[in-house]
């Protein structure tokens, strides 16, 4: 959901600039307000919808667990929807948002977490009434049978023995190390079996209060109403004080390979590079990256990869950002025998961004595109929401207009220089799970140590 510069000479028929000529009436506009405690409003007005989102944001996730309690953030989450004070009854209280076109939910996030359901305009007042019992007044019961349901997700993540065998997991462990952005969010089974009640209400009472909490609420609202109703159900919480992360480590000198064995019918594997977080002025220049590598099936890696070679069936390109570090990300999948081949296509593909610059249509398409997708979110009230609530809680909020700015001032210089600082042999941190034997493992390895198809 995360996330919208200007160059008169470029202003011609079918540019990005072009299509921000003309100005817009509500082009993802927000109304922030500030309560008394200090929970931040958000609302965004969206007049031609005819549903609503409310979202609440928290600045606690695994990035702020210290080792020992490695899962808590995400451990609370499941509780919470065990029953409140006013809402003991969980059937009754799923009926009742039900009843006003919600369905609750949940998640967590490596630096936060969001409880969300979407609702009728008119019910904006249950939906915050529920959402408001359940984070402020938790039972936290049942704790045994939601610590054997975590216990269930977390055998996704691993393999017969034990061993972790999730791409993103072990991408995150080699790139942040010790560090909590390299936790996994839902622990390891053993702290999830001797997490106490004790652990989970300090987290609770530490992270949930009203400067560490932001609530945002999209679609035809008013945003004195939303104000005055988070007021009525929030404005009780204490204050409390902000989260403060430990700086991210620096990224590590490589290039960094890890081989887990698995057997599957396909290999699975994660290639990863230095990112840096939304503020920093070269972001906009890895958003651009990252759509010229994966934007549709003309775009760089679907197009050499799939399309013209038929390597792998699955391919994709991410960027996952944080407040002070990030990764760009290619993952996919393909057949065992055909990984070595496919590590050294991507590498190539990686390698010619960062040897000769990108033809100006084909930045001037992924700007125009990216502009487009931002349009496009205003059609829904989950993505404005998500834009505005994720930006408010991880600092670096953002409108639209202002966004689509930033992208569209990027030139085939930027990329250039950007993609030779990125796409070095060293920052390389590749992951692969699946089936594979000494050889593969070696093959794999001396690849990706000997590459000329990045810089060094």
């Amino acid at each position: 959901m995360r996330r919208p510069i200007h160059d008169d000479s470029r202003r011609k028929r079918g540019s990005a600039a072009a299509l921000a000529a003309a100005p817009r009436a509500e082009w993802g506009e927000v109304v922030r307000d500030v309560l008394p405690n200090g929970l931040r409003v958000l609302t965004a007005r969206a007049p031609g919808l005819h549903s609503a989102m409310i979202a609440l944001y928290v600045r606690a996730g695994s990035r702020h667990e210290s080792a020992e309690v490695n899962g808590v953030s995400h451990f609370l989450e499941h509780l919470f929807f065990r029953g409140s004070a006013g809402w003991p009854d969980t059937v009754a209280m799923n009926a009742e948002i039900e009843s006003a076109g919600g369905s609750l939910n949940g998640i967590t996030a490596r630096d936060h977490g969001c409880y969300f359901t979407p609702i009728h305009p008119g019910e904006v007042g249950t939906g915050l009434a529920i959402l408001g019992d359940l984070i402020q007044r938790p039972l936290l019961r049942e704790m045994d049978v939601e610590r054997e349901v975590i216990l269930e997700e977390i055998l996704d993540e691993v393999d017969a023995d034990g061993r972790d065998i999730d791409p993103d997991n072990l991408s995150k462990r080699i790139a942040f190390g010790a560090h909590p952005l390299g936790f996994k969010i839902a622990g390891t089974a053993e702290i999830v079996r001797r997490l106490s009640r004790r652990e989970i209400r300090a987290h609770h009472a530490r992270f949930y209060t009203a400067s560490n909490l932001v609530l945002a609420v999209a679609g035809p609202v008013r945003p004195s109403e939303v104000c005055a109703l988070a007021e009525e159900h929030f404005g009780a919480l204490a204050r409390g004080r902000r989260s403060v992360e430990e700086p991210a480590p620096r990224w590590p000198t490589g290039p960094c390979v890890e081989v887990v064995g698995h057997e599957d019918a396909q290999a699975e594997f994660s290639l990863s590079f230095p990112c840096p977080p939304e503020s920093h002025p070269d972001y906009p220049v890895h958003l651009c990256i990252r759509r010229i590598l994966d934007d549709g099936l003309s775009s760089r890696l679907p197009f050499e990869i799939v399309e013209r070679r038929g390597l792998a069936y699955s391919l994709h390109a991410g960027i996952d950002a944080f407040t002070d570090a990030g990764m760009t990300v290619v993952d996919g999948a393909c057949a065992p025998a055909k990984l070595p081949r496919v590590a050294e296509e991507v590498l190539r593909v990686l390698g010619g961004l960062a040897d000769r610059p990108v033809p100006e249509e084909e930045l001037l398409r992924v700007q125009r595109r990216h502009r487009m997708t931002l349009a496009f979110s205003l059609d829904s009230a989950a993505e404005l929401a998500g834009w505005y609530g994720a930006g408010e809680v991880l600092s670096s909020p953002e409108g639209f207009e202002e966004r689509c700015r930033r992208v569209e001032g990027v030139t085939p210089a930027d990329v250039l220089r950007v993609a030779r600082e990125t796409f070095r042999r060293r920052n390389a941190v590749l992951v692969v799970v699946g089936p594979s034997g000494r050889r593969e493992r070696t093959a794999v390895e001396r690849l990706v140590a000997r590459t000329t198809a990045v810089p060094s």
